[in-house]
């Protein structure tokens, strides 16, 4: 027990201090926002989109991307003969509209989430219930949401908690496609979260389906079933861009005071 106690002190705080610091280092291989410098691209060249595997990438007269159906696989990158694509290491991906996820080659900024309306902010802006539901999915997306509740990030300081049952909870937390066998218990789960209530997805399956998009067996993400408030992109997406996008969605984001952290001012 002794021996337990001093590595423990040995090691010290090592909850990240994100927001209020800088955020945590992101590895070589992470992939952030994708950015087109289309200058680039040869005229009628169509590899990235032939490439994609799920459909996110559209030519025509405007290059776009669906960050919602997107895998982060990089096929596009790697394909470009004239890298005129790029995934950067931008974990701010979060958004409050299904649209917002649509970027094209125009789209210098995104349209990140914006708080809570003041009324529901007033309710869960202090204190936010969250039941996890995975509905269907391949459990990477339910790691990354798990390693929210580890010492590292200890997402229960922000007052945001998991809860056993929906009739708990604030709203849900979605991640997974949608599957058929699992419909009816995430609308369960839906109904019996009280109102107000809103809605999270989490990953590329719960906005669209992701790989499974269009399958017999899966209802292309929850959107088709509920209203929706925040969309978190990835697959999976890094425990940082969920968490920013949490923290978003509370009206806790300073993004001038990160900015100048990151700037070492």
């Amino acid at each position: 027990m002794f021996k337990a106690l001093y590595a423990r002190m040995r090691q010290g705080y090592r909850t990240i201090q994100f927001p209020k610091g800088k955020p945590p280092e992101l590895p070589d291989r992470f992939r952030g926002r994708p950015v087109f410098q289309t200058g680039k691209c040869k005229a009628g060249c169509t590899v990235c989109v032939d490439t994609c595997p799920v459909g996110a990438i559209s030519g025509g007269d405007m290059l776009s991307i669906d960050l919602g159906k997107c895998l982060f696989c990089t096929d596009c990158e790697r394909a470009c003969p004239e890298h005129a694509i790029s995934f950067q290491n931008d974990y701010r991906l979060s958004v409050r509209s299904r649209e917002d996820l649509i970027l094209s080659d125009k789209d210098t900024t995104m349209s990140l989430a914006q708080e809570l309306d003041a009324s529901m902010k007033r309710l869960f802006g202090r204190s936010l219930k969250l039941r996890q539901v995975s509905a269907g999915g391949c459990n990477a997306c339910e790691a990354d949401v798990n390693v929210l509740g580890t010492i590292g990030w200890d997402l229960g300081r922000f007052g945001i908690q998991f809860v056993a049952s929906p009739r708990h909870a604030d709203g849900l937390l979605i991640t997974g496609p949608v599957t058929g066998n699992m419909e009816l218990a995430l609308r369960k789960a839906y109904d019996a979260v009280p109102d107000p209530k809103i809605v999270i997805v989490v990953g590329a399956c719960a906005i669209s389906g992701g790989p499974y998009s269009g399958h017999p067996e899966a209802n292309d993400g929850a959107l088709s079933m509920f209203p929706v408030d925040l969309f978190i992109p990835g697959c999976p997406p890094h425990p940082l861009t969920i968490l920013d996008g949490l923290l978003r969605l509370l009206g806790r984001i300073d993004d001038t005071r990160l900015q100048r952290l990151q700037s070492g001012n």
